[in-house]
């Protein structure tokens, strides 16, 4: 497995990490056995980095990393990172309701989130969304208490600008910023990458294959189970997924003449973009995986990469990632 570090003061990952997220919600319904299945060949296959947050499935996630890490051989165990986010506010129903970044909340999400891991510390350790009535610095703050009393190792961000990423690093090291890229989500070009890079702080690129939408598994008459978030996102609506599959079909295209899947030719793309980059790869079951893996082994020259912009160029995506309420969240778009 090749492996890629986080920054200038974060850890040696693999060069892939697992986004455990859809083994336990939002995605529709999931198959237990299968998820862990997946995970145990992910880390067969040296995979170390397995991402989660203690929201998904209100601790259902965290639970299933647990039993997969506690029936993995020791060898495997032992390599495996957790990335875990914390802050979300839920509901019984399953709604969110807003962040908590508040120091006194961070220690308690982070304790009850040790307990459900089973692990004696947490490797990457963010709020998943700024909350907007707590200083990031406040924040930050009280995970480098956790970082000093041997609980986490490293700090990370989520889903943040430029500014608020030189307020956080001026409090303590930040490893990683966890942020949706793509090749139709390139937000982060303009200023955040760049400012990350300044900083000396890495990528966690989630959404490499926007939810399934650039995968080359999505069908344009697909029906979505209710429980399933993407029947609400505007890339997944109408005239917009009509242009978007468009998209998609200009790259299977070039990823033909490669002999390689669309799915790869997308991982492959997040991966050129530095080696300070690691994607994370949303697969639920171990044919997804496998597929994913595959883009390790995928070299995009010059001349690929040309014919990848032509095809998708930057900002030709139809709709906004999240609906609007939840784009609201996002302080990185603001």
């Amino acid at each position: 497995m090749q492996t890629r570090t986080l920054g200038t003061t974060g850890p040696q990952t693999s060069a892939l990490g697992l986004g455990c997220m859809g083994m336990s919600a939002l995605y529709g319904d999931s198959d237990r056995a299968e998820s862990l299945a997946t995970i145990h060949a992910a880390l067969d296959a040296g995979i170390t980095l397995l991402d989660t947050g203690d929201f998904y499935g209100m601790g259902h996630n965290e639970l299933l990393i647990n039993e997969a890490l506690r029936t993995a051989p020791a060898a495997a165990r032992e390599r495996a990172q957790t990335s875990v986010k914390f802050g979300a506010l839920r509901t019984v129903e399953g709604g969110f309701t807003g962040y908590d970044g508040r120091p006194n909340a961070v220690k308690n999400f982070a304790a009850y989130s040790l307990q459900r891991l089973g692990t004696d510390h947490i490797d990457i350790y963010r709020i998943a969304r700024l909350d907007p009535d707590v200083p990031v610095e406040e924040t930050v703050g009280a995970i480098a208490e956790l970082v000093a009393a041997g609980h986490v190792r490293h700090i990370g961000l989520s889903e943040v600008g430029a500014e608020t990423l030189r307020r956080a690093a001026a409090v303590a090291p930040i490893s990683d910023l966890q942020i949706e890229y793509s090749l139709i989500s390139r937000g982060i070009e303009d200023a955040i990458l760049p400012t990350a890079r300044e900083l000396g702080i890495g990528i966690t690129a989630y959404g490499v294959l926007s939810r399934g939408l650039i995968s080359g598994h999505f069908a344009r008459d697909r029906k979505l189970a209710a429980n399933d978030f993407r029947g609400r996102s505007p890339r997944f609506q109408g005239e917009n997924l009509d242009r978007n599959l468009d998209l998609v079909d200009a790259l299977r295209k070039i990823a033909e003449q490669k002999g390689v899947s669309v799915a790869q030719i997308a991982i492959a793309w997040v991966l050129s973009r530095g080696e300070d980059i690691v994607p994370l790869v949303g697969a639920r079951r171990r044919d997804r995986l496998s597929e994913a893996l595959g883009a390790l082994d995928v070299t995009l020259d010059a001349e690929d990469l040309a014919a990848i912009e032509r095809a998708v160029p930057a900002g030709a995506a139809a709709g906004d990632r999240y609906p609007a309420e939840q784009m609201a969240h996002l302080d990185s778009e603001h």
